[in-house]
């Protein structure tokens, strides 16, 4: 195994894809923050390092409060502890805003007194435990200066400002709560401890990982990391990948031998933390040089032994989940028997049949 491999398989067992599974809760302590805006594939991705078979354990999770969906670290979703939100909100949220300050200004949002007006609107209407949908919002507020992206923006502000995050799932839809309401208030660690302790647990769960990897999942500078990375000594160490330096904990799971297929969502920590240093595709990818986008969600990366040897798409229809590969022509039979595993398995996490299709090369 290359140092290349080694790397790549002991990021699969620290992130739980490749190792004993943990609990939901575990898993997002580990990650520390979840990209979740596709939330039936960012269950999926849950479940995958959990084992369970479907969404109750995820959903219940949610449901009580145990992990919560929100809008941190970036002006996206992601899962985050309760006990993790408000002081990775203080350390990370004033930088996202500023990054947003000139699409607020075209809707209307740049007055922090107009906010704050509505703001405590959307906390009336949520006050006393009752979780609501943004549609529910919307109804509830009955203007039209309040529908489409200006609420959407206006409930991301709220999120980012720790005034609300998710409630229970009603019907599968999300649901807004108060924060106060839903999360134990606790004291918030002075911004250089907060900064050590993002960068520590970064490290810890997403290494062998770069300082431009932790800057892309952040908003940190190089010059805070680096200043976080000389107080913490030997809590982390790092290894040399052709010139690029990467750090992790100072032990190392053993990465296995690195079989195995992952169908991994767009937006799964695994794949989208790594630029640079992320699975090698075969020569004879369906997708060529061409890299996925934002704009194939619904879907993501087929690995099979540490390599990127296809994409997956998956439609909920009926009593069936459809999934549609495209895979490099030269996978063995074993390797197309366990991406096909994988996908019996995504089905099962819908409680739905398999509907395999594959597309011509």
């Amino acid at each position: 195994m290359d140092a290349l491999d080694r790397i790549l398989a002991q990021r699969l067992s620290i992130q739980g894809l490749a190792s004993s599974k943990s609990s939901v809760a575990d898993i997002v302590r580990t990650l520390m923050c979840v990209q979740s805006q596709d939330a039936p594939l960012a269950r999926w991705s849950l479940a995958m390092r959990t084992g369970f078979p479907g969404d109750p354990a995820i959903t219940a999770a949610i449901d009580s409060g145990e992990i919560i969906r929100t809008h941190i670290l970036r002006p996206t979703w992601h899962y985050v502890l309760p006990q993790d939100l408000l002081w990775l909100l203080d350390l990370t949220s004033p930088k996202v805003l500023r990054s947003m300050a000139a699409r607020h200004r075209q809707l209307a949002l740049e007055d922090p007194h107009v906010v704050r007006r509505e703001h405590d609107g959307i906390a009336q209407l949520l006050s006393g435990g009752n979780f609501l949908s943004r549609r529910a919002i919307q109804t509830l507020l009955g203007r039209e200066d309040m529908r489409g992206e200006r609420l959407g923006h206006l409930l991301m502000i709220a999120e980012l400002q720790g005034l609300i995050c998710s409630g229970p799932l009603a019907d599968g839809q999300h649901t807004y709560a108060l924060v106060e309401e839903r999360i134990d208030p606790m004291p918030a660690p002075d911004r250089d401890s907060a900064t050590q302790e993002l960068v520590r647990r970064f490290f810890i769960g997403h290494g062998p990982a770069s300082v431009p990897h932790l800057v892309r999942w952040t908003n940190l500078t190089k010059t805070e990391i680096r200043g976080a990375l000389s107080d913490l000594g030997d809590q982390l160490t790092s290894t040399s990948l052709k010139g690029e330096e990467l750090w992790h904990a100072p032990n190392l799971p053993d990465p296995g031998s690195g079989k195995g297929a992952f169908l991994l969502q767009l937006f799964d920590e695994a794949f989208l933390t790594y630029p640079g240093s992320n699975f090698p595709r075969v020569p004879d990818h369906p997708s060529g040089d061409r890299p996925l986008s934002v704009a194939e969600a619904g879907g993501g990366v087929v690995i099979s032994d540490l390599r990127d040897v296809g994409w997956w798409k998956r439609k909920e229809s009926g009593r069936a989940t459809r999934v549609t590969f495209a895979l490099a022509p030269s996978l063995t039979k074993r390797a197309r028997s366990d991406i096909e595993a994988q996908a019996e398995a995504l089905a099962a996490h819908t409680n739905r049949s398999l509907d395999l299709t594959y597309l011509d090369p």
